[in-house]
């Protein structure tokens, strides 16, 4: 499946440093974003780490089929290509865990994901912590993933608005990440795609600071992929900034 994309990732106003990171692989059909955390350093080196892990193990799995052995036990609930996920995200928490052992100022280091990988006529999607995914159609704004985060968890239980939980001081508390200290959860869903959707895969300081309406808007109007990515920075910036930022738009069928 062809895919066309743009990118930016940002500071924000209030953070000196960028801890997120993306990737793009589009002779593998794989694109990931990821946000670090566990500090200056920490944060920055967990997200690449992911990044790179995750894009080595898919290309390495990408011959593998059902009665292969897999380096994860293979589920038979997912396509090949699911599974290549849940073995890639699963690598890059072993290498979280190989380089938080051998650099006592990397312990506690963690990383938030969120990967798509297009195959023929479908794609999946994958991830863990609240770096999202979304689906722009003629119908609308779709968002493709759950947040793994307290605000998320009393959001769904009705205890919180979508608009309180933006503004909580708890926003950036995640109840799942990549990490050296935890086997890693990845959700790992199916997506049936057709020519002219859009997809945006975006780390949390976007949806912690825009609404969804707002960014379906935005996604929804401009046909230049990078011309969203940069409105949408903008527009976060406009609101205070006040965490990194990284935006990745991809055109399904689109050259």
């Amino acid at each position: 499946m062809h895919a066309s994309w743009a990118a930016r990732t940002d500071p924000g106003l209030r953070r000196s440093h960028n801890e997120d990171c993306y990737c793009a692989r589009p002779e593998l059909g794989l694109f990931v974003v990821a946000d670090g955390m566990g500090g200056h350093a920490g944060g920055e080196i967990a997200a690449q780490i992911a990044v790179d892990a995750i894009a080595g193990a898919v290309e390495s799995t990408r011959s593998l089929g059902p009665d292969d052995p897999w380096p994860v036990p293979f589920d038979a609930s997912l396509s090949p290509a699911g599974n290549r996920l849940r073995a890639a995200f699963d690598q890059a928490q072993r290498c979280i865990a190989d380089r938080a052992a051998s650099v006592v100022a990397l312990r506690g280091m963690a990383t938030t994901a969120v990967a798509v990988l297009l195959e023929e006529s479908a794609g999946v999607i994958a991830h863990v912590g609240d770096s999202r995914a979304y689906l722009s159609r003629q119908e609308g704004l779709i968002r493709l993933t759950s947040d793994h985060s307290w605000v998320e968890e009393r959001v769904r239980a009705g205890l919180l608005s979508e608009a309180a939980a933006r503004a909580h001081p708890w926003r950036n508390v995640v109840t799942r990440a990549i990490s050296g200290e935890e086997p890693v959860a990845a959700d790992v869903s199916e997506l049936s795609l057709r020519p002219a959707d859009r997809l945006l895969l975006c780390s949390d300081g976007l949806s912690s600071v825009l609404p969804d309406p707002e960014i379906g808007d935005v996604v929804a109007r401009d046909a230049d992929r990078q011309a969203v990515c940069d409105e949408l920075v903008r527009r976060v910036n406009a609101g205070g900034g006040p965490d990194n930022v990284t935006i990745l738009v991809l055109d399904i069928g689109a050259g």
